[in-house]
Formats: structure tokens, sequence, C-alpha cells
């Protein structure tokens, strides 16, 4: 499965399989259940996830009490509350699965080692946060520009394995909806 990071990594940058293979040591091999929890708020950040089968989801309580989820990773996806990984500090976000999930995770010291001893994958994660900035960029986009029903289906469009995979009322706290609305604009869809 480590073979799954291997194929990511070379969309990026050049690695041997020979540092590869030296690259991986720095990464635990991790199995989720269902539902589980990898990190719950406040407490200390302490990996960054890199999902090879599975899905998971970054979310936080808001003051009412509801979760309001903002990240998924399906497979070749990375994720963590990048804010506290990077200082090393408490998580205002927890981490769970919303699937039976297998991972890499590298803790924020082995990846400062294997950064130093690696500086090809210092270009590796460049690229990687540049996707991910530029995907937080349009959805910040999307919510203030798109009327509710528009951010649906260019959701549905753009990552239809979501749709599937991800339950409704986790996928209406993503796009800022209630369940029942979700579920309106879906039947609407469905008619057509």
């Amino acid at each position: 499965m480590s073979e799954l990071l291997y194929q990511h990594i070379k969309k990026f940058t050049n690695v041997s399989e020979a540092d590869f293979a030296k690259i991986l040591t720095f990464f635990d091999l991790l199995s989720a259940k269902k539902k589980q929890m990898l990190m719950n708020e406040g407490q200390l950040c302490r990996r960054h996830f890199f999902v090879l089968k599975g899905c998971l989801r970054l979310f936080f309580i808001k003051d009412t009490g509801v979760e309001q989820t903002t990240q998924f990773a399906l497979e070749n996806w990375w994720i963590t509350d990048n804010l506290a990984f990077l200082q090393q500090q408490p998580s205002s976000f927890a981490i769970q699965a919303i699937e039976q999930t297998e991972m890499l995770a590298i803790s924020h010291e082995a990846q400062e080692r294997m950064l130093s001893q690696f500086p090809q994958m210092e270009r590796y994660f460049r690229k990687v946060y540049e996707k991910a900035f530029a995907a937080s960029q349009l959805r910040i986009k999307y919510i203030n520009d798109y009327s509710r029903e528009e951010i649906y289906l260019y959701f549905a469009e753009a990552q239809p394995a979501f749709l599937q995979r991800v339950p409704q009322y986790m996928l209406a706290s993503y796009l800022g909806f209630t369940p029942e609305y979700l579920s309106e604009i879906k039947k609407k869809h469905l008619v057509k």
C-alpha cells in the first residue's frame, strides 16, 4: 500500500526507489476503525496523515454543539490541523475516520528529520500545500459567491466519490447546510 505514497510523491518530485525505502522509515502504518477518533480538539497535534485506503475528516464543535466539518481526505490525500502540527500545539480540530481507514502517519519531529535528509521532499510538501491552499481559496469563493444549490452541484461534479462515501449529515456540515436542506437539493436533482 505504501506504493500509493511513492506514486503521489513522484507526481511532484524525483525520488528513487532506494530513497523512498528510507523515506518510508519515517512513517508509521496505522489503521482506524469506522468512527474512531485519531485526534480530539485540545490534544497536541502530533501527526500528519496520508490516506492509503478509507476516508478521514477534520472538524470542530461549534459553541452550539454542532459539528462543523472543514475537510475530508480520501485515498492519496493528506490531512492534519496544519497550524497546530507546524507549531506543535493543541489542536482546534478533531480528526475522525469516516470508514475503516489505512494510513501512513508522520510525526512533526520525524518529518523535520526526513526533510533535512531528503531535500526533494521539501518540494513535494510545498506542492501538496500549494494545491491544498488553492482548493481552500476556491472553497471560500464558492461559499461567498455561489448559491447553496450551486455549491452542492459544483461539489457533486468535482468530487462525486464523496457523495457515495460520506454520510449526508457530514457532507451537509462541510457544505454549510442542514441535512434536511441537502436532502431537498438531492431530491430536486434526482427528479430531473
